[in-house]
């Protein structure tokens, strides 16, 4: 049995150690915000953070978690007053939406670990959650805003 944290809430899983947190997330705890996107950890959809730092659940086992602690989209701000959530909004960063998840994740980890980020930092962080959209110089802004830089 796997025990590990979501959201503060305790948790714990019996089933295949090898299932991905990303299943297990959307099919058995319901929180679907965080998405399935290429299922090989390169797309960035499915980032959410693993002990405060940013991974990709698609490929994250159930195996791997014992002890830790899981933070979905659900879990960032659940009024959706975390600073990265607010600039997006501000700022209009989503066109389709559905890569924003993973993005707003992922650059709420990189403004936990650098929180005046350069825009080589903003690059080498992001580089790996793909926006189809193209909306990346909205999502670089917004991150800068989030920073207080902009």
């Amino acid at each position: 049995m796997t025990t590990f944290t979501i959201n503060g809430q305790a948790q714990s899983f019996d089933g295949d150690p090898e299932t991905p947190l990303l299943w297990y997330l959307r099919d058995v705890a319901g929180l679907t915000g965080t998405k399935f996107g290429c299922g090989m950890a390169l797309c960035g959809a499915c980032t959410v953070h693993l002990d405060g730092t940013a991974i990709r659940s698609c490929q994250t086992r159930m195996g791997d978690i014992e002890g830790r602690q899981v933070t979905t989209i659900e879990g960032l701000s659940p009024d959706g007053t975390h600073p990265v959530q607010e600039a997006w909004r501000d700022l209009n960063v989503a066109q389709c939406g559905y890569c924003q998840v993973g993005q707003i994740m992922q650059a709420a980890s990189l403004l936990n670990e650098t929180p005046q980020p350069s825009d080589a930092d903003i690059d080498a962080a992001m580089s790996g959650n793909i926006c189809r959209c193209g909306t990346y110089p909205r999502i670089r802004a917004a991150i800068k805003r989030a920073a207080g830089g902009a």
